[in-house]
């Protein structure tokens, strides 16, 4: 009986010791296991806490670098710009600046243009690339795309270098007058005809800073903030008694016709400018006794019917060359032309303006020698509202081109061949 109790006993006390034994063999392999290691210290990389937060909310390109140039975060942004590609970063000055700094620590910024990617185009992508140091073993590139920044500073910078030059003609013309007349002050026919030319140079300098307003009006306001209801026939008849003189001056007939009682919603001051633009274009590139047709009409389009407004012409026509350049400001198909009817060269800018920040289009159909057709499209009331928010007022292209303005056929019969009236 002692012998079998004694036996229980010791098993007893050895089951408790292999219990002991493997509990402390599982808690010190559970501490093994959280331990860290040199490969994970070294592939598995953590951000500071908050600093992804941050990254995600930036509008800058972000990529944080490893000790190895491994990309540990980026941006979508970095991707789209195609800063990283495979799980590295793929522009090697960037990559240059982002070891530097992890040996040094200094902040560095550098401005780049890189290639585009993706693109048959040969306009490089300007960034502005800052990388600093995160942590001891991180390093942070932020990229700022600066291209659009400069694309805009250079066309504003031409159209001052454009503005000073179509100033200085004119002011310059009036200063020389001025001196012709002082020194031909006996002459009473000299004067005469001195300050006649004064008077058109002045009349020059004034449409030309009258349009340099409306332009600037155009861009900056937003029509829809005034907008109401316009009877199409009350814009082509202001069109009509604007050109009035000038068609009588060359024995120009203008006709209106097409859909009568049609509406278009927007900024009627605006609108009539545009029209305006369009009609006393086609009398200033006209031959005398010719004919100037105004149109409109209704055609079905997707988001709601469109009002379509065709002034045609039989003047000279415009060149295949001239047609992608006619909306930009200051451009002038005939120079010579332009100068002996005071224009300016602003007309078609403005006209593209407001029919962009309308929610339309003006297109153009042209042969030379035939005429031209501009066609000026605009939503009726009612899906105006919407077109107008999918179309910003300023839509131009990398060389300052009319995004989107392109060459079609003409919806309407060009007039006839011009008769030689008696």
């Amino acid at each position: 009986m002692d012998v079998n109790a004694a036996v229980a006993a010791a098993a007893a006390i050895a089951g408790v010791l292999t219990g002991v034994i493997a509990m402390l063999a599982f808690r010190w392999s559970e501490r093994d296991q959280k331990r860290p290691t040199r490969t994970s210290l070294h592939t598995d990389p953590v951000l500071p806490p908050g600093v992804d937060t941050v990254l995600s909310v930036l509008r800058s390109s972000a990529v944080v670098l490893d000790e190895s140039d491994a990309v540990v975060k980026a941006s979508s942004a970095a991707y789209a710009l195609g800063l990283v590609r495979g799980g590295k970063l793929a522009v090697e000055p960037m990559l240059q600046m982002a070891r530097d700094t992890r040996r040094d620590g200094e902040i560095r910024q550098v401005e780049l243009d890189l290639p585009r990617r993706g693109t048959g185009r040969g306009e490089a992508l300007a960034v502005s690339a800052r990388v600093a140091p995160l942590g001891s073993r991180l390093v942070l590139l932020l990229v700022e795309d600066l291209t659009e920044a400069r694309r805009i500073e250079a066309v504003r910078r031409d159209f001052v270098a454009n503005v000073s030059h179509e100033l200085k003609t004119p002011v310059g013309a009036l200063s020389l007058l001025s001196e012709a007349v002082m020194d031909a002050s006996d002459d009473p026919e000299a004067v005469e005809r001195f300050a006649g030319r004064m008077q058109i140079e002045a009349t020059r300098l004034t449409n030309l800073v009258q349009e340099l307003i409306d332009l600037s009006r155009v861009q900056n306001d937003d029509p829809l903030e005034d907008a109401e209801p316009v009877r199409v026939d009350e814009l082509v008849a202001e069109a009509i008694d604007r050109c009035r003189h000038q068609a009588g001056t060359k024995q120009i007939t203008m006709a209106a016709g097409g859909t009568a009682d049609l509406h278009v919603w927007g900024n009627r001051g605006q609108l009539a400018a545009a029209l305006g633009n369009l009609v006393e274009n086609a009398v200033n590139y006209s031959p005398a006794r010719t004919r100037v047709g105004i149109a409109a009409r209704r055609v079905p389009a997707t988001g709601g019917d469109m009002i379509e407004l065709a002034v045609t012409d039989q003047g000279i026509g415009i060149s295949d060359k001239d047609k992608e350049r006619i909306f930009e400001r200051f451009y002038r198909v005939d120079p010579a032309r332009s100068r002996a009817t005071g224009g300016t060269g602003l007309g078609l800018a403005i006209v593209k303006h407001v029919a962009a920040s309308h929610g339309g289009e003006v297109t153009v159909w042209s042969s030379e020698g035939q005429g031209s057709t501009f066609t000026l499209r605009l939503p009726e009331p009612g899906a105006s509202r919407d077109r107008a928010t999918d179309h910003p007022a300023d839509l131009e292209d990398e060389d300052g081109r009319p995004d989107g303005t392109t060459t079609v056929s003409s919806p309407y019969e060009p007039l006839p061949a011009p008769e030689v009236l008696p």
